[in-house]
Parts: structure tokens; C-alpha cells; sequence
């Protein structure tokens, strides 16, 4: 059996997967992360779910595959970059080891994304062969993981894949990193919620802007148009950097079907080749992704 945790802001869940029978799912379980009582309170839910899985399939773990919000720099052994403040400047990695008992194995859930969605999910499905996926999660943030020849790139900074915290335009403004205009800024789901309020006066929901826009709503209109101008300029840089096999767009804006025609013709007009082969996807697993490509870091 192999383990898999994905530690999300407001859940924690838990699977374990037959790797003797193709992966089948022994067991999903969840529980709520409870953030706002603190790291160590996240450490110990993360405790009280495997023992809970621990009961209900009569055996422990040896070793477990955790996807993270952030991410475990190299260099310092700190968790960084998460916008679950609380894991920020902790020894994650080491303070679970110590109260589990067992080792772990840490990525960002991007990468368990794209890990997931290459193994058992869409990339397997219709591009087997692909070296090289890149995996985008866009919603309330953006964020993306690297997997080449199916092993996760995390870089020797930890931050292999974070396109979200590229420059993209000005007028995404100040950012929680730090920096101005980043394509995080620009194009996840309350960058776009914004944008229209801000020239519209009214406040909507991206699934109201997405409906608005097929209604012929200027406002809503204006607004998919420059998701889908800057989703194209930022995801060209990704293609000119890393010439991926296969893109697996995840989250709440990836669902907006525009981006598969319109958004894959603006990354086309940037892209330094005279045709473009990128293929540009949904996933398959939808929220199931991240806790899968946790466990399949154990095999790594």
C-alpha cells in the first residue's frame, strides 16, 4: 500500500492506494485542517487522520506522501510560500516526522497535481509518451508543478513550477509576495471577480462573469478577454522555457472553456515556433489529483 496526505487550508485528506492492483483506492478519507488554531493543532490533525485511516485498514504506514500548500526549501528545511500563513518558517517536514515516527516525502500541490494527472489521469490517457507535463492550478491563486519522465522538478530552490509569481502586467497590482503585477494578480478567479467590479460597479461570482459573458454582457465580456489575452502571454513564457509535451490546466478558472480555444490561439501568437503542438488540457481527476500525486511521491 502506498500513503498520500493533501494538506489544504481548509481540509486535510487522507488515501491509501493498492499499488498491487492498479492503484485501486483502499480507502479516502477527510478532516478539517482547523488552520486558525495554529501549526501545532495542524500537525496533529494531520496525526489523527492517518490514525484514523491506520484503524479502518488494519495497518500503518512505513512511509507517506504529503502535498503541501508551499513549499520546503532545500536550503533552510522551512516551509515557504504557503498561503496557509501558519506553515511559513516551520520545520514542517521534521516536526511531522518526529510526531508521526515514520519519514516523509513533501511537494508542492502543484506538483502532486501534475504528478497525479500524469500517472493515472489525463496525460496517460491521451499522451502516454509525454516527457515533459506541466501542471496549472488556477483559482483563488495560480500555481503550477514541473514533471519530467514522471518524476516531480522541485529545483534547487523548491519553487520549480511557480509561474504564478512571474511579472505579467502592472495592473495587477501589489501582490502578498511582495512583488507588483503578478500573473497571480492578473488571471485567478478573485484577480478576475475584481477586475470586473472595477469597471462594471457591480460584483459578481466568475461563474456569474463566465454566464454574463455568453449573455453579451460588455463588462463580463471585457473581462474573459483579458484572462484570455494574459493567460496566453503568460503561459508562452512557460512553453518558450520548458517546451512541455502536454499543459493539464486544474482549478476553478481552468474550467472556463474559453481558455481551450481562444486562450490556447493567444499563447500561440507568443510562442517562439512557426506551429504550435502544446497541447492544452482539462484534468481528469478534478480535487481527487493532489492527494493521489501525494502518495505517489512514496514511489519516487
Amino acid at each position: 500500500m502506498i500513503w498520500g496526505i493533501d494538506l489544504g487550508g481548509t481540509k486535510i485528506e487522507g488515501v491509501v492506494l493498492d499499488r498491487q492492483s492498479n492503484n485501486q483506492v483502499i480507502l479516502r478519507k477527510r478532516l478539517a485542517t482547523e488552520a486558525d488554531r495554529g501549526y501545532e493543532h495542524i500537525l496533529h490533525q494531520i496525526k489523527k487522520l492517518i490514525g484514523e485511516m491506520s484503524d479502518e485498514v488494519g495497518d500503518r504506514p512505513e512511509i507517506i506522501g504529503i502535498g503541501t500548500p508551499g513549499a520546503l526549501d532545500p536550503h533552510t528545511r522551512l516551509l515557504k510560500n504557503s498561503n496557509s500563513t501558519a506553515l511559513n518558517g516551520k520545520a514542517f517536514k521534521t516536526d511531522l516526522e518526529t510526531l508521526l515516527g515514520i519519514p516523509i516525502k513533501i511537494a508542492n500541490d502543484a506538483n502532486c497535481f501534475a504528478l497525479a494527472e500524469t500517472r493515472i489521469g489525463v496525460v496517460k490517457d491521451i499522451c502516454p509518451e509525454a516527457e515533459v507535463v506541466f501542471g496549472v492550478i488556477m483559482g483563488t491563486g495560480v500555481g503550477g508543478g514541473v514533471v519530467v519522465r514522471g518524476r516531480v522538478i522541485n529545483g534547487s530552490q523548491g519553487i520549480g513550477g511557480e509561474w504564478g509569481h512571474n511579472f505579467l502586467d502592472e495592473s495587477g497590482g501589489e501582490c502578498y509576495c511582495g512583488k507588483t503585477g503578478c500573473v497571480e494578480r492578473v488571471i485567478a478567479g478573485p484577480s478576475l471577480q475584481r477586475y470586473y467590479h472595477e469597471i462594471s460597479g457591480r460584483e459578481k461570482t466568475l461563474k456569474e462573469i463566465v454566464a454574463l459573458g455568453a449573455t453579451g454582457d460588455p463588462y463580463a465580456q471585457q473581462t474573459l478577454d483579458r484572462l484570455v489575452h494574459f493567460f496566453g502571454l503568460g503561459i508562452s513564457a512557460v512553453i518558450n522555457i520548458l517546451d512541455p509535451d502536454i499543459i493539464v490546466l486544474g482549478g476553478g478558472v481552468g474550467n472556463i472553456e474559453i481558455l481551450y480555444t481562444k486562450g490556447v490561439e493567444a499563447a500561440a501568437k507568443h510562442t517562439f515556433n512557426t506551429r504550435f503542438d502544446t497541447r492544452i488540457v482539462k484534468p481528469k481527476l478534478g480535487d481527487s489529483a493532489g492527494v493521489f500525486g501525494a502518495a505517489f511521491l512514496v514511489e519516487e
